[in-house]
């Protein structure tokens, strides 16, 4: 291999190192002074297709968090909220990571995090076993200065062949356990 290459090579993989180990999980900046919020705007971009119940999946999650903010004093408004509300779903399983990132804007740290998440699960996971893994990622960010404000994640694993019942309380209690750390200011 030529210096070139080599070079060319080692500073292909410092990028991406240096992308993977940049993007945080968690975000804290304090306590979040607003009481009114609104989803991630996705402007005319077409809804997702309704392959896998995607559009079904958006509703639960967004009904959750609404309820969960709710709780905490933070009333919905279709756009123009204190806060802007960002979420990012990371399905994945021994081989493969998928994110569905409608909800969660257009930044890198959208494929970043899948990275981050796919690292764990199959490269660094001491786990033999067939597994399927869903990660939820919630931000809240200042709609005038986008700046992130505060970033949660959980991760469960996913099961199959579950109640409407059931799914949707285990979807709750991940929303719940992301959320349970924001404190907002009125």
């Amino acid at each position: 291999m030529t210096r070139a290459k080599l070079t060319t090579l080692l500073a292909a993989g410092a990028l991406a190192l240096a992308g993977c180990s940049s993007v945080k999980t968690n975000v804290d900046t304090g306590p979040i002074k607003a009481s009114t919020f609104s989803f991630i705007n996705t402007g005319s971009k077409p809804a997702p297709a309704p392959a896998n119940n995607v559009a079904a999946v958006h509703a639960l999650v967004q009904d959750d968090i609404t309820r969960t903010l709710a709780g905490k004093g933070l009333s919905k408004l279709p756009t123009g909220g204190d806060v802007t509300v960002g979420y990012l779903i990371i399905a994945g399983n021994n081989v493969s990571t998928t994110a569905l990132g409608e909800y969660f804007g257009y930044s890198s740290d959208t494929d970043a995090l899948a990275d981050k998440v796919h690292t764990a699960q199959t490269i660094k996971s001491g786990r033999r076993d067939y597994f399927e893994a869903g990660t939820l990622v919630i931000d809240l960010i200042d709609p005038k200065t986008n700046k992130l404000l505060w970033r949660s994640s959980m991760q469960r694993d996913i099961l199959r062949n579950l109640t409407p019942e059931v799914r949707a309380a285990r979807v709750q209690e991940v929303v719940d356990s992301c959320l349970s750390g924001l404190r907002v200011e009125h």
